[in-house]
Formats: C-alpha cells, structure tokens, sequence
C-alpha cells in the first residue's frame, strides 16, 4: 500500500514538464537570490569553496561547485582505493552467484543495472558499495583508482529518488534509473563506476578526456542529489572495516586493490 502511494506521488512530479522547469529555473539568473539560503539551509562549508558565494551566477553554478585544491586530499597509497564523492555510504556487500545485489532489502540485477554491454559473469561473487549524495554535497566524482576505461555509456531515461525512500519504496532505482557506467580496467582486474541519476533532473556531465584514469582525478558531476555505485570483481578488492551508513569525502580511502 505505502509502495503504491510513494510511487503514484513520484510519477506525478517526476514529469518531463516539471524537470524541465526545475531546471530552467537553477539556470536563471533569477535562481541567483536563492543561493545564500540554499548555503544556510544545506549547512555548506563555504570555506572549502574555490570562489566566494556572492561569485555564483546562478543556484546551478553554486550546486556544482569547485571546490580548493587543498580541501579534498587523496590517499596517496598506490593501491588504495579512494571514495570517488562526498557522500553517504548506504549500503555495501557481495554479489551473489547470479549476479544480484541486496541493498535496503531490495533485490538488484547487475546485469539490469550495467546493460547488455558488458559481461556481467566477471562480477559475480565480486563487491558493491553504494553512495548517496545529499543536495548538501559537493557535487564532483572522482576517480576511485587509477586505470583504462574500457566503455562508457548511457542507460536509462526517468528517475526515482535515490534517498532511503527511494531504494525502498522506488522502481528498481539503481538499475532502471538514467545513469552513465564506466568499466575501468586497473591493476588486478575490473571495476565499474555506475553513476545514477535523480528525481527530477536526469544530468551527468561527463568530463574526463582519453582512456586513462587517475586516481582523485575528476571525472564527471552531478546536477542534483544522486548516487554512485562502484562494482568490484571477486577477490580484486579489500574493503576497510566500517559500518553503514557512514559519512565520506572524496580521496578518503575505502580499500585496497589486491591480486585475484
């Protein structure tokens, strides 16, 4: 009953109309006088900021803003993996055997959730980690480690939230959800960087060039809360020992990469 109601509200304010008008407006000049609140509100840590509030033209422009090149630094050990974004981790734990992943009690196809472009068997028995951004985050992803993409593509069109209600009540989020799915081959294997779009305003930017990654190098932005969900094949990943959820930055390490 509440799945139904959640999902019958979200289908009547996630239209195309009512994104594309959340949008125009961030972009107007107008969403300008905004900012200084949406700071207050969202308690944003001006200080880490690359430019002073009153130097954002427009929401939009402050919501994906830079941010110091001291603020974020990266976890220099060359095997370490590093959280590619400031965020929640929700949720992490192992893919099954026929490639599905558990998350809020809720049961995700890998192989739904990466297309028909990649092999999925390689994931199989591998790791997720799921992050959620809040509209309080910086909003720039990262690269978690260093290596080759080997594909990057798009799938996808509407969004649901990607909140704990959403993951929960919403329609297969993390895997009909837009998105933009990056595999990168490193060291000891594959891994993918599958980032998911939100509610209302379905915008990925990707702006990394070529075929190399850098670890801490920035990649692509959000233009609203969403999420990342990173894949690791079986036994390529080392996870440190935390609980969820758990608060994270970008460059803060998460694992190691280890040899199969």
């Amino acid at each position: 009953m509440i799945q139904g109601i959640y999902r019958l509200l979200i289908e009547l304010t996630n239209g195309r109309w009512t994104s594309h008008l959340l949008r125009t407006f961030a972009q107007s000049k107008v969403s300008r006088i905004l900012v200084p609140s949406f700071s207050k509100v969202y308690k944003i840590k001006e200080f880490e900021m690359e430019k002073e509030i009153q130097e954002y033209p427009t929401l939009h422009h402050f919501f994906i803003r830079n941010l110091k090149a001291e603020a974020r630094p990266i976890h220099n050990d060359p095997s370490s993996v590093v959280s590619p974004v400031d965020a929640v981790i929700e949720d992490v734990g192992g893919i099954s055997a026929n490639k599905t992943m558990t998350v809020k009690g809720k049961t995700y196809s890998v192989h739904e959730m990466l297309g028909n472009e990649v092999n999925v068997d390689k994931y199989m028995n591998g790791i997720y980690m799921v992050l959620y951004l809040s509209p309080s985050h910086y909003h720039r992803i990262h690269s978690p480690f260093s290596g080759k993409v080997m594909g990057e593509y798009t799938l996808g069109n509407k969004s649901y939230p990607v909140n704990k209600l959403g993951l929960k009540y919403g329609k297969d989020t993390l895997a009909k959800n837009y998105r933009v799915v990056t595999e990168v081959k490193h060291d000891y294997g594959h891994a993918a960087i599958v980032k998911v779009g939100a509610m209302f305003v379905n915008s990925i930017e990707t702006i990394h060039e070529g075929e190399q990654l850098v670890k801490g190098q920035e990649i692509a932005y959000f233009t609203f809360g969403s999420t990342v969900v990173l894949l690791f094949e079986k036994d390529t990943f080392e996870m440190i020992d935390f609980s969820t959820p758990k608060d994270i930055k970008v460059g803060e390490k998460i694992g190691y990469l280890r040899k199969g």
